[in-house]
């Protein structure tokens, strides 16, 4: 799972700040990041790591994985 934060072309129009997305990502064990559609800042990197959080949890942990879900 990757936290995202969205449309951070918007600063001024923010309700969740970068600290609160850190600590929540960091409450979540999971990656944090901001993007914005608009001006594609960070996109291509944000599907970057969801493919690296994709692979991560295919790979064999020991125990008996049954299913696996992925969301975009």
């Amino acid at each position: 799972m990757v936290l995202v934060g969205n449309k951070v072309d918007l600063e001024g129009e923010r309700e969740v700040s970068s600290g609160e997305g850190k600590a929540l990502a960091q409450e979540w064990n999971c990656p944090f990041m901001e993007t914005s559609a608009k001006n594609k800042g960070l996109v291509d990197e944000l599907f970057a790591e969801i493919v690296r959080q994709m692979n991560y949890s295919s790979l064999p942990s020991g125990g008996d994985r049954c299913c696996s879900c992925v969301l975009l």
